[in-house]
């Protein structure tokens, strides 16, 4: 009997230029000039063979292999009637693009050591600096890190590159030419520098900066799966927090099965919701799975220490608003997204805005708290947020409501 073979989701940014189209299996048009990322699926005997014509990037064993293919090679593979091809969605930072400042948004010196995000979190908008995280592993998989940061050299304890082209790991390389990787670093646990620079949540956390995005902001799902596998192969005698800040509209069967793995070695996997509106049910993936904290953004309403949901973080599913328990497509907690301060790629500083931003804020918070109750599991740690956490109505007030919405999950999470 002929195999059907299955064309993945669609890869959420691609640019396909103007060059020249080829026209593959079932009249799928082929760019002549791009390659493809697949996952490879089949008996292993086929898989050998085609390993052995297109080589392997990472091999997730019974679940397949990836491997980079140009267009004809894709459309042969297409053809192959012993295999099944997917298509590897790309994935992207979670970021709201907004108006630069007048002279760029970049500073040499931060506005304030404590920016207003991190007060929130404390519940303390006199706070001069943060405390804690000691012991906890926070592994940031982004964009990579400005290692030499002032306010975050001194944490980095792993520094690893799973985005390059022909290898599947590089030790001791993650810089980070997009920035965002080097902001979400330090809103965890930026330390404070010489004593000029920024504080995160959690400044006493090592920091495993895994750089899985390019510097453009975009990556693929199985380099991503591969890098949470490496972590979570590490977990033994760990504490250890996963932190993404990026996001797809596809559900990717590597990195769910991954988080699975990882959820299972006791780590906690926290992410962002997506940065697409008040819709219905429009979190991504992965903060969507029920084996991952899913963080919606928050805003300081007028300044005046209140906050409500940003409008551009995305919602869950509102059908199941107030029945106290996470499934797929749920909100878990909120943090503060808007206009956040922390550190930047040149050494500097800078403000953006997206549930990226918030999702640091409950790793770093989570680290704090694991380190102050290091016989808890994963399940007891991710319990803890969502007791910590407070709803805020659309007008920034208090809320009346009880247990979880689609907007803000179990609502903000602080230290105290």
């Amino acid at each position: 009997m002929r195999k059907r073979k299955t064309i993945g989701a669609t890869i959420m940014s691609v640019v396909l230029g103007v060059s020249l189209f080829a026209t593959g299996a079932f009249g799928q048009q082929l760019n002549s000039n791009e390659t493809y990322r697949v996952l490879i699926k089949g008996p292993a005997s086929e898989k050998a063979k085609a390993k052995e014509s297109y080589g392997v990037r990472w091999d997730f064993a019974a679940n397949g292999f990836t491997t980079t293919v140009n267009a004809q090679g894709y459309q042969a593979l297409l053809h192959n009637k012993n295999l099944t091809i997917e298509k590897i969605p790309e994935v992207q930072i979670a970021v709201v693009k907004e108006a630069a400042k007048p002279g760029g948004n970049t500073v040499t010196g931060p506005s304030d050591r404590t920016p207003w995000g991190i007060q929130a979190i404390y519940n303390d908008s006199a706070i001069a600096s943060t405390s804690g995280g000691g012991g906890i592993v926070v592994a940031v998989l982004d964009t990579g890190v400005n290692r030499n940061h002032p306010d975050l050299s001194s944490n980095v304890a792993q520094c690893q590159d799973f985005s390059q082209i022909k290898v599947s790991w590089v030790d001791n390389s993650c810089s980070d030419g997009n920035g965002h990787g080097t902001h979400v670093s330090g809103t965890v646990l930026a330390n404070g520098g010489t004593g000029t620079g920024i504080y995160g949540v959690a400044p006493d956390a090592m920091l495993w900066s895994y750089k899985v995005l390019n510097d453009r902001g975009s990556g693929y799902s199985d380099d991503i799966a591969a890098a949470i596998r490496k972590v979570a192969d590490q977990a033994a005698g760990k504490k250890i927090i996963i932190s993404m800040s990026l996001g797809s509209s596809t559900r990717d069967s590597l990195i769910s099965d991954a988080v699975d793995y990882a959820y299972g070695k006791g780590v906690l996997i926290v992410a962002a919701a997506g940065n697409d509106g008040s819709a219905d049910n429009t979190i991504g993936y992965p903060g969507a799975l029920p084996n991952v904290v899913a963080v919606a953004a928050l805003e300081n309403v007028q300044e005046n220490g209140t906050y409500r949901i940003a409008d551009f973080s995305s919602r869950g599913n509102s059908a199941s608003d107030g029945d106290y328990v996470i499934q797929e497509r749920d909100v878990e907690v909120s943090a503060p997204g808007r206009a956040i301060e922390s550190t930047w790629k040149d050494g500097g500083y800078n403000t953006i805005s997206g549930t990226s931003m918030a999702t640091p804020h409950i790793s770093g918070l989570a680290a704090k708290i694991w380190a102050a109750n290091p016989t808890w599991s994963n399940l007891q740690l991710r319990t803890e947020l969502q007791n910590r956490a407070k709803l805020y109505d659309i007008k920034g007030g208090i809320s009346s409501a009880t247990g979880d919405d689609n907007a803000s999950g179990f609502g903000f999470a602080r230290v105290k």
